[in-house]
């Protein structure tokens, strides 16, 4: 029997580091794919020739959109442009845009966390409000202050109510858990055939699926990967989220 772990890519930032263009991944998702998805983590270099890009979907059995201090580009969404100074990625926003139909298609697992969350929604033909604080009645979602240490940035924050039967509230058991909120862009249209999963009191959509998709999809707009071994539904979330993508690596390495 082979012991060869699932190959989960980890979605990349296009960064410059020390006047070098790079690409850069937060250790805290390596982390949770190595322990708690129990799978082998791979980078996901975005910025690629597109051909590239589609041979890395036949290699690996899940995907990771991971949050970033980047917003998605308001083009990309038919809106008005940024404020200026808003920190954008242009190469993430044409890599991970064109590809996640391809991820859904395929049926290869995709966990999708805050920048990637807001990813899938437009990806489906969705909008986002840019500064979801700024928008009347809603709680204000970012981070705070920075000065804090950082574990505080990610401690939970605020409650969202689960779907009933839903893929998070039939993993906790549970009808409301709390979260944690570092975020300034919100969904303002959910995109098509998407299913909502969580909601926080103010209305906003924090988690949704794709529940008619072949395999294994989730977004949520928390960061889950920043409290996993900690947290009850932050564990959830990456220990089903593996266990789907060992049922695709299985699925792969048959017909390979």
């Amino acid at each position: 029997m082979s012991t060869a772990l699932p190959r989960i890519a980890i979605c990349s930032d296009r960064i410059v580091y020390r006047h070098h263009a790079a690409n850069s991944v937060s250790h805290s998702y390596v982390r949770a794919v190595q322990q708690f998805a129990e799978g082998l983590p791979w980078l996901w270099p975005v910025g690629m020739p597109e051909g590239l890009d589609a041979c890395l979907l036949e290699e690996v059995d899940g995907v990771v959109l991971t949050g970033s201090a980047s917003n998605v580009a308001p083009a990309c969404y038919g809106a008005a442009p940024a404020p200026a100074g808003t920190l954008e990625d242009e190469e993430r926003d044409q890599a991970v845009l064109r590809l996640i139909p391809r991820i859904i298609a395929r049926g290869i697992p995709l966990l999708a966390i805050c920048r990637g969350f807001q990813e899938m929604n437009v990806a489906y033909g969705g909008t986002l409000h840019p500064a979801v604080h700024e928008q009347p009645g809603a709680l204000d979602h970012r981070e705070g202050d920075h000065s804090q240490p950082l574990a505080d940035w990610y401690a939970l924050s605020h409650p969202v109510r689960l779907r009933q039967g839903g893929i998070l509230q039939r993993g906790c058991a549970v009808d409301e858990v709390r979260v944690n909120s570092l975020h300034e862009q919100g969904v303002a249209v959910l995109g098509a055939g998407l299913t909502v999963e969580a909601v926080a009191p103010d209305g906003l959509i924090e988690a949704f699926c794709d529940a008619l998709a072949p395999g294994f999809n989730l977004a949520v707009q928390w960061h889950p990967e920043a409290l996993v071994g900690q947290d009850a539904l932050s564990t959830h979330i990456f220990t089903t989220f593996g266990a789907a993508c060992r049922v695709r690596q299985q699925q792969r390495t048959a017909v390979a």
